[in-house]
């Protein structure tokens, strides 16, 4: 039931967020939550986490399921002809200056800790070989 009427209204639009630590912690907690009301566990009931995925027969998967729209998203971005202008900002070649200081946690960068990939670049040549970056989507860390 879950996976059919509430992950799909959830993970609508997922692969344009960029994941920070604060909407990690927010969608394990939601993920946990819709287990719980599925298993009519109250709040005040003390239920360790590792219990109700036990009791579901489940692994944490939303989090998973974001990150490899997210990355297969990029690759459908870098291999496509009409998406040009989404291309060249990725790569950094529009003109401006950029502020100073650490730069915020950007959409590229969630892809790059996760592949463990460090230099965009490199992830862009591998996105064109559409075989050899699916390997790549399956094996997220």
């Amino acid at each position: 039931m879950l996976r059919c009427y509430i992950w799909p209204i959830l993970l609508y639009g997922c692969e344009s967020w960029t994941i920070k630590e604060d909407l990690r912690k927010r969608v394990e907690a939601f993920e946990m939550w819709a287990y719980r009301r599925m298993l009519s566990i109250s709040w005040i009931d003390k239920v360790t986490n590792d219990e109700v995925l036990r009791r579901v027969q489940q692994k944490r998967e939303l989090l998973q399921t974001i990150k490899q729209r997210k990355v297969g998203y990029l690759g459908h971005i870098i291999r496509h002809d009409r998406y040009e202008l989404l291309q060249l900002i990725m790569m950094g070649k529009v003109a401006g200056k950029r502020r100073v200081g650490r730069r915020k946690k950007s959409w590229l960068r969630n892809i790059r800790d996760w592949t463990g990939i460090a230099s965009a670049a490199q992830l862009f040549r591998l996105a064109r070989n559409r075989e050899e970056y699916a390997k790549l989507t399956a094996n997220l860390r």
